[in-house]
């Protein structure tokens, strides 16, 4: 079973002037680690928009209901 997280967060690499901030959903088919949970987020939005996880910078992070 999957779960949903609404994040805000900012993508692009540091100093770069193209980077773009978002919102959106992101379906997990593993609930992210309590401790790493922005990473594993990361990980999975940074895969979908073809970046390294360290150009993604989550701002908020919550699990729908």
């Amino acid at each position: 079973m999957s779960s949903k997280y609404y994040t805000h967060f900012v993508a692009g690499a540091p100093g770069e002037r193209q980077a773009g901030e978002y919102t959106g959903v992101v379906d997990m088919r593993l609930p992210p680690q309590s401790h790493g949970g922005a990473q594993d987020i990361s990980a999975v939005l940074a895969k979908n928009l073809n970046l390294r996880s360290e150009d993604i910078r989550i701002l908020i992070w919550a699990r729908l209901h």
